[in-house]
């Protein structure tokens, strides 16, 4: 909600798709994605299939309309969500020419979003605490040792020149906006941030490893969408500022401690690592505000009106 009210989740969801896509689009045809268009367009699908499955059974297990019910705008902006996570699946994973661990990683990005959830204390609802396609990239990199994250050079493999910084600049600006108007995540944002070059520095003093090399990651155009596009998820991070800059410099310490032990594929290990620890806290916490009812006893009406000369 914005000061005024007004639910920014579909606005932000629609914007997110939109980037995501078009840089989906532009990196199969000129930027140089290693992927196949055929892993864009199964991981998607599979994203779909899996959303409108969950979806369908949950309502027909409730007895309620599904969400995505009421035409095609409804539909559209139901399938928002699995579309951004459908489309990060295929943009960050490479699995060769293999297409099952891609729909794999799509489905078990969708079906965290029921599995793992959080029940707060009524009237709240349940809510999912993992990223959800961070979850599905982490859960494939662990079943399927072949599969690895996409070179971070496919990015940007052909540009040059001023090119090489006309991309960067642009997925910076509008993960700016949108974290700035929509998703309200800047402090999040400036927590990671600050705290990664923090344990940079840190980490390299004592064993002595090279800074520069150790910050070089931030330079990357893997690196700056992970930051305004993927650890930034509004449905699994905090609202008040204090506690966004504390999620962000966690991921961040956890990160440097996965790297000095020598784990690979630290970001998205640390930010499911640090996602799963704050649903348990939230599971904690729920369980400690939820209050211990115990059923008062029922007051017993009050006796009839006995006519005179009746017998009881």
């Amino acid at each position: 909600m914005d000061g005024h009210g007004k639910d920014l989740r579909i606005p932000a969801l629609r914007r997110f798709a939109v980037a995501i896509t078009a840089l989906n689009i532009a990196g199969q045809t000129f930027l140089g994605f290693e992927q196949a268009w055929a892993h864009l367009v199964v991981s998607v699908l599979t994203a779909y299939a899996t959303e409108l499955a969950i979806e369908t059974i949950d309502a027909w297990a409730t007895r309620r309309t599904p969400r995505y019910a009421g035409g095609n705008v409804k539909l559209l902006d139901f399938l928002l969500s699995p579309h951004i996570t459908g489309c990060a699946v295929a943009m960050l994973l490479y699995a060769n020419g293999r297409l099952l661990p891609i729909a794999f990683a799509s489905a078990t990005a969708i079906a965290s979003k029921t599995l793992f959830r959080v029940r707060p204390p009524a009237p709240a609802t349940p809510r999912h605490f993992l990223n959800p396609s961070n979850f599905g990239i982490t859960a494939t990199l662990l079943l399927f040792p072949w599969v690895s994250i996409a070179p971070p050079y496919q990015f940007t493999e052909n540009l040059y020149g001023i090119a090489d910084w006309i991309l960067p600049a642009i997925i910076i600006a509008t993960g700016s906006f949108l974290n700035t108007k929509f998703t309200r995540k800047i402090p999040l944002i400036g927590g990671w941030l600050i705290t990664f070059g923090l344990q940079a520095i840190v980490r390299t003093s004592f064993t002595g490893g090279a800074t520069l090399a150790a910050l070089l990651p931030m330079t990357g155009t893997a690196f700056i969408l992970f930051t305004f596009y993927m650890v930034t998820d509004p449905a699994t991070t905090p609202v008040a500022p204090k506690r966004q800059i504390a999620f962000g410099a966690a991921v961040a310490l956890v990160y440097g401690a996965l790297v000095s032990a020598h784990v690979v594929f630290d970001l998205f290990f640390a930010l499911t690592i640090v996602t799963a620890a704050r649903g348990v806290l939230l599971w904690a916490a729920a369980l400690q505000t939820r209050p211990n009812e115990t059923r008062q006893p029922v007051a017993a009406p009050p006796p009839l009106p006995v006519a005179v000369g009746s017998k009881l």
